[in-house]
């Protein structure tokens, strides 16, 4: 970690590993699409491999590809093999390491599926994954073995009978966008997906996941988010890892989306020297305010294959969230959640503040480990008050 790393501030990263000349399209989406690293001869073009992380990109074709945008390979350290940045999205030769633990499908999506690319696991809301494909592909990614198109698997999603899975079937009052990354999709595209979906009347309103506004800010258009204005109400989850992500032109793109309406939230991954301290998980959150984003999840990394490197203890996420309780704001704090392996859902984990509960009292501890007792109401009292309030109730009391 550098200094800067944890500085509030803003930086501007273009055109950095690119020349000078590349700032004349630099700001295209459709140009840092074209021009991502993707191959090892690209990326010992521009930086100077570790022998584990060259073994891990002739690796990647067989599990999950590499594909890195201008943008966000510019906030690599490249002086630094241990770069915050370069272990989320540089293949390492750890990625063929399977422990006995691991799975493929970490949150037993393909077991909730009703119908292909539909995941109903919870009974009020539905995950709707729309495309394989990502701006970059993270290397601890939970969908690996459908995303990217390398994987074990495919990604066939059934769109028709999807939507008329989600029209028939009342319960469900939320669509949650995913895939792969949605915003790839174009504005026409992805206003008739959100057309069709906000016809339906039980679905009450829809959100996104996307990493787009961080690994392709330039997509982040005044058009784009002018068409997904029309749809409210709707949400949008963004995935941010480390605080040198979040540059100037990051924040400008969230700014005209927090603009049209849309509330963000944060959703990020607890990783093994990326972002497993309170410092620079207090600096990400902070930046994040100032961004106008909510942190909304911390997640305890999935146990997808190949991913014991980037891996913590769940102590470590405890002890984050509890240097974060009472030295920040509230609202800067995500909850801290480990996704239960198989398809569990997702089950908050947090610091253990109530020390003792007996029916008179309960005994608290706050962020500085001073103890508290609070009393529970007394249950005669209540006797008392429920009485009277049925008098009040039948008119005989005044």
């Amino acid at each position: 970690m550098i200094d800067s790393d944890l500085d509030p501030t803003f930086q501007s990263h273009a055109p950095g590993y690119w020349p000078a000349e590349a700032m004349n399209d630099w700001n295209d989406p459709k140009w840092q699409l074209r021009n991502r690293v993707d191959s090892l001869t690209d990326l010992e073009a521009r930086l100077e491999l570790t022998d584990v992380e060259r073994a891990g990109v002739l690796l990647a074709g067989h599990k999950l590809a590499m594909a890195i945008t201008p943008h966000f390979f510019n906030l690599i350290d490249r002086e630094d093999p241990n770069c915050p940045i370069r272990r989320q999205i540089i293949p390492r030769i750890e990625e063929g390491w399977n422990a006995p633990e691991e799975l493929s499908d970490p949150c037993g999506e393909d077991s909730h599926m009703p119908v292909p690319g539909l995941v109903h696991r919870y009974p009020d809301r539905v995950l709707f994954l729309v495309t394989d494909r990502c701006a970059s592909y993270c290397r601890y990614c939970t969908r690996s073995r459908v995303v990217s198109g390398v994987g074990e698997q495919h990604l066939e999603t059934q769109w028709e009978k999807a939507f008329q899975y989600i029209e028939r079937t009342p319960q469900i009052r939320d669509v949650l966008l995913s895939g792969g990354d949605p915003l790839l999709f174009s504005d026409d595209r992805l206003d008739r997906i959100l057309t069709r979906l906000r016809a339906i009347p039980h679905i009450q309103f829809v959100r996104i996941g996307s990493r787009i506004p961080i690994f392709l800010p330039q997509r982040i258009t005044p058009e784009l988010c002018a068409m997904l204005k029309k749809h409210h109400p709707l949400f949008i989850s963004i995935h941010s890892n480390h605080p040198r992500e979040l540059t100037s032109e990051v924040r400008d793109a969230l700014g005209r989306l927090a603009d049209a309406g849309i509330p963000l939230g944060n959703q990020s991954v607890l990783l093994r020297g990326v972002n497993d301290s309170v410092e620079v998980q207090r600096a990400l959150v902070q930046k994040l305010l100032i961004c106008r984003v909510r942190p909304y999840y911390l997640y305890q990394c999935d146990l997808i294959n190949g991913s014991s490197h980037l891996r913590t203890p769940v102590a470590e996420g405890v002890s984050i969230i509890e240097g974060l309780r009472g030295h920040t704001t509230g609202y800067a704090i995500p909850q801290f959640v480990i996704d239960g392996p198989g398809g569990g859902g997702k089950i908050p984990i947090n610091p253990n503040y109530l020390i003792d509960s007996t029916p008179d009292s309960v005994t608290l501890r706050n962020y500085e480990g001073r103890v508290f007792e609070y009393p529970n109401p007394s249950q005669a009292l209540v006797s008392v008050l429920d009485k009277l309030h049925a008098e009040a109730m039948n008119g005989r009391c005044c």
